[in-house]
């Protein structure tokens, strides 16, 4: 069953799921960590300036969201930002609040976040131009039926030792599908399972260096560019 919330243990003030004993984020800097793998792993904010849409696996704390969020605003560019993630496990408020309290560097946006996610809000408006839509359920069935298609994805289930369903290669293949023409995606996994899987959904895959202790992480583009 997927939709309930998820439950969570602490090390360190990190939250820790523990139905993949695997944490959120980096216990090292998760910003900084979603900074390097997520934004420049997909070389944003420089390609705002346009309509833009994400894809994310995996909404988590939302932390991923809140760092683009302040992204896209400091950049100042036309056009809107739309972020669809896809989340079976939806954190409760209050332990999103938790998670989020330590990154004083975006806490205005998580407080606009965490007051509609109190309300039940999983598709929002949060600022002008700016959209989130949180689709909650198994992400192997809710991508094949989404209606968009994305610029950048945002890899980010937990380890893909721990939950491999939001790595197996029928789910690249959905994400590939609901890629725009020579869209990227980027990921925190260099597993060699995890790059075949992105190939053999059509994108081109290159490992480059990750972020802290891990040594490598993917990033990939579509290779059928329109």
């Amino acid at each position: 069953m997927t939709g309930q919330s998820a439950e969570i243990d602490w090390k360190d003030g990190v939250p820790v799921a523990r139905r993949f004993d695997d944490p959120y984020f980096s216990l090292q800097d998760g910003l900084a960590e979603t900074r390097h793998v997520f934004l420049s792993g997909n070389d944003l904010p420089a390609r705002f300036g346009k309509d833009f849409q994400i894809g994310e696996l995996g909404f988590g704390t939302g932390l991923n969201f809140l760092v683009t969020w302040a992204a896209w605003e400091a950049a100042g560019r036309p056009g809107r930002l739309t972020f669809t993630s896809f989340e079976a496990y939806p954190l409760t408020k209050a332990a999103m609040a938790s998670a989020l309290k330590p990154f004083n560097q975006i806490t205005p946006f998580a407080e606009r976040l965490l007051a509609g996610w109190q309300a039940g809000q999983r598709a929002c408006e949060l600022a002008p131009g700016l959209t989130l839509d949180v689709v909650i359920g198994d992400a192997r069935t809710s991508v094949p039926l989404w209606q968009g298609r994305a610029d950048a994805w945002y890899l980010d289930g937990f380890s893909p030792a721990k939950n491999p369903e939001l790595w197996e290669p029928a789910l690249m293949r959905g994400v590939a599908a609901h890629t725009k023409g020579a869209g990227t995606a980027a990921t925190y996994s260099a597993a060699g399972h995890v790059r075949r899987a992105l190939e053999g959904a059509g994108f081109t895959v290159t490992r480059t260096q990750g972020f802290g202790r891990k040594r490598h992480m993917t990033q990939a583009r579509l290779s059928n560019a329109e």
